[in-house]
């Protein structure tokens, strides 16, 4: 039976990187991923294939819309969604053999095949050929991620009613496409086939989208969406999908009461996901989960089985893969010893729309919910000639401080680049750093960037200086 100090059943940002930094902190280490390529999620069917093809139909918007006006003249631009899927996998393929290529550097011991408790400290290995075999670990890391999420009375067939995974690999540009869900991951695949040519239609059952962000963020981006050709159909509840060969009606409630109907040629089911434990058998090594089917954990990331810790979506928290990240370094670092901590607060979000939208720390209605007295600062994306130079002009950088102190309590942006620009409100905010220290920082001209002094003077009081 082969031994290690730690194994990880897992192989997404959180599991692998757990896996290397238990490595690098001399622990003999295994991971366990039940599928022939490491990464999970989001190498594989999540955060890198998206991007690419939001870059791919981003080109092709470009092509289409704007290279008149930089005077770039062009035969029309045709879309060939075979050859941006074969691109997207590409990058997968390149993507996930750079994790090979870590785990080999490291290394760490890779098991295929799925991960089951016998005990807690020994797991099975199932292959897919049928074998299997166990193995003993000293703690155990569980890295098992999450699922998308359906309703109970959707029969999603995986064709024409579709979840993420499928929508990263459709065969056909849909003419008519209803997402069911205004979260991030509707919006960023409504918009690679809005793009292409797609009608895109949205049907949430909130009044909003994009809830979890600040407010401010959530009209601008569904103003910017509608302008590019996104439908939207907010508080609007749905309460039946069904298809009929190529077609598939969405029949749901709207804020009025009245029964509405969608038909589409594919209908994306985009409500959520759920921590992924199938299979694992937890009642095996006695881990519990709580109401909603996470594992259950403390402060340090330990389920009630003391050497068997959990981290990324499988748990409590945004399901980030960032936040993973974090959380698979600290459950190495405290198995050796040292005390690292994660602030909870400062793990950005972001939408990779375009423009793309990022916040980080708290939103002007957690402040108001708390009782927190603040001020805000913003400035418009318009308004910087670096914007103006590439032409995206939409959005805004809104900075929160507080009242008295000016500490930066919530950093909120819109507009080109929002998705890197995020990271200097994370890094000003592990700093305690106040809406004045921004300000007095130099920003370099021409760059996007310069929102973010402009709306951090705006912050402090005094007149932005482009206002």
């Amino acid at each position: 039976m082969s031994q290690f100090d730690v194994t990880v059943i897992g192989s997404g940002p959180g599991g692998y990187v757990a896996a290397i930094r238990a490595a690098q902190l001399g622990f003999k280490t295994a991971i366990i991923e039940k599928y022939s390529t490491l990464g999970g999620t989001c190498l594989n069917v999540g955060c890198i294939p998206s991007k690419a093809l939001l870059d791919s139909s981003e080109h092709f918007e470009k092509a289409k819309h704007d290279f008149a006006n930089h005077g770039i003249i062009i035969n029309e631009p045709t879309a060939d969604i075979e050859r941006m899927i074969a691109r997207k996998n590409e990058v997968v393929d390149q993507t996930t053999k750079g994790i090979n290529f870590l785990m080999d550097k490291n290394k760490i011991t890779v098991f295929e095949g799925l991960g089951s408790f016998e005990s807690a400290t020994q797991i099975k290995v199932s292959k897919n050929d049928g074998s299997s075999e166990v193995v003993e670990s000293k703690y155990t890391i569980i890295a098992t991620g999450s699922k998308p999420s359906s309703l109970p009375f959707i029969n999603l067939d995986k064709e024409r009613i579709i979840t993420s995974t499928e929508a990263l690999n459709l065969k056909e540009i849909p003419k008519h496409l209803v997402v069911i869900g205004g979260g991030v991951i509707g919006l960023e695949l409504g918009s690679v086939y809005l793009r292409l040519g797609s009608q895109v239609t949205v049907v949430e059952f909130m009044d909003k989208i994009i809830p979890g962000m600040d407010g401010s963020l959530s009209k601008e981006l569904q103003k910017v969406l509608r302008k590019q050709g996104m439908k939207f159909e907010l508080s609007t509840a749905v309460s039946a999908v069904e298809r009929n060969g190529d077609s598939v009606k969405v029949t749901a409630k709207n804020k009025k009461g009245e029964e509405v109907t969608y038909e589409s040629d594919y209908v994306l089911v985009s409500v959520g996901r759920r921590p992924y434990t199938d299979g694992l058998g937890l009642e095996k090594a006695g881990v519990e989960l709580d109401e909603r089917g996470r594992v259950k954990t403390n402060d340090h990331l330990q389920t009630n089985v003391s050497n068997i810790y959990a981290i990324g979506d499988v748990i409590k928290g945004a399901m980030l893969a960032h936040k993973a990240e974090e959380e698979g370094t600290l459950v190495a670092e405290i198995l050796a010893g040292q005390k690292p901590h994660i602030n909870y607060n400062l793990i950005p979000g972001v939408v990779y729309t375009w423009p793309e939208v990022a916040g980080v720390g708290k939103t002007e209605e957690q402040l108001k919910e708390e009782g927190v007295a603040y001020k805000v600062g913003s400035f418009p994306m318009r308004a910087l000639g670096r914007s103006r130079a590439s032409g995206d002009t939409d959005g805004f950088v809104k900075i929160i401080a507080d009242e008295k102190t000016d500490e930066v309590l919530g950093f909120h942006m819109i507009g080109a680049r929002a998705a890197d620009l995020v990271a200097e409100g994370v890094i000003a905010m592990e700093f305690r750093a106040s809406a004045e220290d921004i300000a007095r920082s130099s920003h370099a001209h021409p760059t996007y960037a310069e929102a973010v002094k402009e709306a951090a003077l705006d912050a402090t009081g005094k007149r932005a200086i482009h206002m």
